[in-house]
């Protein structure tokens, strides 16, 4: 199966014209484009263009309500709670970590938690746009289940990812990461790749490791029992029990504050009801703003400056990959799926967009034309 690059201007046309093409405004079309392509830029193909499809379908489906409006209905100076009536992920969670931004402006932290959402994106996105504040951003959300609890043989959480950042120099400090041992995504990916998954990602419907991507997202989306296994695997002997419990403070966060929908149940009744959880925290409520950063930004140099293992020449520190990711995608193009431009074809032509206008000559593969979507 094949890539191609597509510059990052294509794809936020045909993003934004697609996102208007729905019936979102020009500014609502911005935002969501801009949480999807930034996940391509990090070079985080999982949660990028090729989710795509999977809004356009929820839409198409009703889980998406174009006409939602999201409401506070409960509210301190530092922190609320919101139901986003079932609205788009994005535009909710924007405006829900832009909420605890200006609570924590005020008040030094606030904490918004979200119910009756769907799917939203890289968490680390929100949690970004604190950073980018000067403040200490988190993020977390449940998702439709597919986390395995451990010696469970069904998925019972979701992949619950914890995003965090704070500001420091060269580098901000940037998180964001699953609690499972990877996302439904990456599955998706293996899935158009027609390749089989790596060794200790996945648990079959009687609770045994599988490497059948289309199986085990068959499993997941009919429920006959399944998923991907716990940060650690699917025993104690290498940390499945972590993985577990950071998957339910995700849920505590997220579900159990606002009162909403724990993993378990989302999706249930043509709805998504997928919760969130968003924070944000001024330094200044600790001391002096610069002082902090200075202090973070010299522990990080030492962390890559540290010794390294034999044969190894560079220690990372949390969100210098996606720096390096998005100079390269900016100056090489973003790599784009052959199965994924089935799915981006499929939504031009619901929307009567015109896909030469943004592939020019590019074909569909013959061997790619069967392709039927990723979203069960």
């Amino acid at each position: 199966m094949g890539y191609q690059h597509w510059s990052y201007e294509t794809l936020h046309r045909l993003c934004l014209d697609s996102f208007t093409g729905f019936g979102f405004s020009g500014e609502e079309a911005e935002i969501i484009t801009d949480v999807l392509l930034t996940s391509d830029l990090y070079g985080i193909e999982s949660h990028g263009i090729q989710r795509l499809y999977r809004y356009y379908r929820a839409i198409q489906k009703g889980l998406i309500k174009m006409d939602a409006r999201p409401e506070v209905i409960f509210e301190t100076p530092v922190s609320a709670v919101i139901d986003g009536h079932d609205g788009m992920g994005q535009i909710i969670s924007y405006n829900a970590m832009r909420m605890a931004i200006e609570k924590a402006k005020k008040n030094g932290i606030a904490i918004v938690s979200v119910r009756n959402s769907n799917h939203h994106g890289i968490a680390g996105y929100y949690a970004r746009m604190a950073c980018r504040e000067g403040m200490i951003g988190l993020s977390c959300t449940n998702t439709n289940p597919i986390m395995v609890p451990t010696y469970g043989r069904t998925a019972m959480l979701g992949t619950n990812p914890i995003a965090m950042a704070m500001p420091a120099e060269p580098y901000d400090f940037f998180f964001d990461a699953a609690t499972s041992v990877v996302t439904r995504g990456k599955l998706e990916v293996y899935n158009k790749l027609d390749k089989p998954l790596p060794d200790g990602w996945a648990l079959n419907k009687d609770g045994h490791p599988s490497t059948d991507a289309p199986d085990i997202l068959s499993n997941i989306s009919e429920h006959k029992g399944g998923g991907i296994m716990p940060l650690g695997g699917s025993t104690e002997t290498l940390g499945s029990h972590k993985g577990y419990g950071y998957g339910m403070i995700c849920e505590i966060f997220s579900a159990i504050l606002s009162l909403g929908t724990t993993s378990n149940g989302t999706g249930a009744g043509g709805r998504g009801l997928i919760c969130h959880c968003f924070a944000a925290i001024d330094p200044a409520a600790f001391g002096d703003p610069e002082a902090i950063k200075a202090h973070l930004s010299e522990y990080m140099r030492q962390l890559r400056e540290s010794p390294k293992a034999e044969g190894q020449d560079r220690i990372y520190t949390h969100g210098e990959k996606e720096i390096e990711a998005e100079r390269r995608m900016m100056r090489e193009g973003i790599p784009v799926n052959d199965n994924t431009m089935v799915e981006i074809k499929s939504l031009c032509d619901y929307l009567k967009l015109d896909f030469s206008r943004y592939f020019g000559s590019y074909t569909i593969p013959e061997e790619n034309a069967s392709f039927r979507g990723n979203f069960y």
